[in-house]
């Protein structure tokens, strides 16, 4: 394959994982200052749980089987992003869940759609594909940067009178949004986000043509989630589903606090970090995300999938542990996002590699889709509809409104630390077999 059509399926990554990575981060602090319900929150941020589930059990398929892959990817982001366009403008609760819905319905089955459009566009995809997908995680990263300018209070700039383009770009960087306003602004990571998915809409009518698959192709494959049920009655594989899901639930307690824990005063109890500098830092663990999959292979033929596991798990108990009891060290909060990038790694792609080596050919798929129910369905529905509850309800001081941070925090570490014990103890995979026979590789 020549580098046009890898060029060209890199930037779709680029822009797939963009998207995503706009809104996502500072959603969490901007549905309050709406005055939505912690019950309300948790309905819209259920929105994208929800579609995974629906993906995973429908959606993916029906795409996969009765559309032109660039085509339905073309679609769904047109419509996707004029409803991720609209949430910049919506105040009320049911029109900016309904935005929200449209929006997560149409976006979650371009994930795997994107998948489809390079696989069948590549000669070796075991060559091509990381460098391909690692488009996405540089996407994400990219999201981040162009709210140093957006996040910005204006009139602190213009107060500074800053003579010389130096002086001026340095006087805008240090002029974050904090507070109100900061919340306020929010409601540009939506048009960022919006404006994004309408140029992945044209850009994807100039991708590969990839006709839908033929039904014959997939027989069976309705009830492959039924098949994959079947395989909870492995004790290794159930462990590991279950320990996967407190995993996941973790993971998103992250995303649902660490931006207003950031963007907090020092006062609060926060980091006190401007607000155009928040994504930016929560992007670190993106960037280590990258570099930690360099080193993964060799992770797991020297630890093992257990101790690998356990490090990822226990990589978020540290990451919390500092946010909880060292909160005045701003350096060492930035510094401590690197763990964020490990605990991905180190945890989902180890589980994600683990059931590609444990399980036959024919199983693996359906047993992808299980740990997938878990990492991007009722691990993240859980963590959406407790943490917003837990945040103002339990851990808010009602007349000052400030929020417990420490409290707070200390939860997801406890919930982490349990699960790397339930994973020392209980997770024993066979050493020279896999769930069904076959063959198991060396790390175990």
């Amino acid at each position: 394959m020549n580098n046009s059509p890898r060029n060209k399926l890199f930037i779709m990554m680029v822009l797939q994982f963009f998207i995503w990575g706009a809104w996502l981060p500072l959603i969490f602090g901007y549905l309050p200052s709406l005055g939505f319900s912690p019950g309300e929150q948790a309905w819209i941020l259920n929105a994208f749980p929800i579609a995974a589930i629906v993906g995973m059990f429908f959606s993916n398929q029906f795409a996969d089987r009765n559309f032109a892959a660039e085509k339905f990817l073309a679609f769904s982001h047109l419509i996707g992003g004029i409803a991720m366009l609209g949430l910049a403008f919506t105040k009320s609760f049911w029109p900016f869940f309904g935005l929200m819905m449209v929006h997560c319905l149409l976006y979650v089955p371009t994930i795997s759609i994107t998948n489809s459009i390079a696989f069948a566009s590549m000669k070796d995809a075991q060559k091509e594909f990381g460098i391909v997908r690692m488009g996405g995680t540089i996407g994400w990263i990219l999201a981040a940067w162009p709210f140093t300018f957006i996040l910005v209070d204006w009139d602190k700039v213009h107060a500074a009178n800053a003579t010389g383009f130096t002086s001026w770009l340095g006087a805008v960087l240090g002029s974050g949004l904090t507070g109100d306003a900061l919340t306020s602004a929010t409601k540009w990571t939506f048009v960022v986000a919006g404006v994004a998915s309408l140029v992945l809409a044209a850009f994807s009518l100039l991708l590969p043509t990839t006709p839908p698959k033929k039904k014959t192709e997939g027989a069976g494959e309705s009830l492959a989630w039924l098949e994959a049920m079947k395989l909870l009655k492995h004790p290794f594989v159930l462990v590991l589903w279950v320990v996967t899901l407190a995993d996941s639930f973790v993971h998103n307690c992250y995303f649902n606090w660490t931006g207003s824990f950031l963007g907090a005063a020092v006062k609060d109890g926060g980091v006190g970090i401007p607000g155009n500098w928040i994504m930016p830092v929560m992007s670190v663990g993106q960037i280590a995300e990258i570099l930690t999959m360099f080193i993964l292979g060799a992770t797991l033929k020297k630890l093992g999938w257990r101790t690998t596991m356990i490090v990822g798990i226990l990589g978020h108990a540290a990451r919390f542990a500092v946010y909880a009891f060292l909160p005045e060290h701003k350096e060492l909060i930035i510094l401590v996002q690197i763990l964020h990038g490990i605990c991905y790694a180190f945890f989902f792609a180890t589980v994600y590699i683990f059931v590609d080596a444990y399980f036959p050919k024919d199983a693996r798929a359906s047993a992808q889709g299980l740990f997938n129910v878990m990492i991007l369905g009722v691990g993240a529905l859980l963590a959406n509809s407790i943490c917003p509850w837990l945040m103002q309800e339990k851990f808010t001081d009602v007349t000052t409104k400030v929020v417990n941070f420490k409290g707070l925090f200390l939860v997801p570490m406890f919930v982490a630390t349990a699960a790397s014990v339930a994973l020392a103890l209980f997770f024993h995979p066979p050493k020279s077999a896999d769930a069904s026979g076959g063959t198991a590789p060396t790390p175990h």
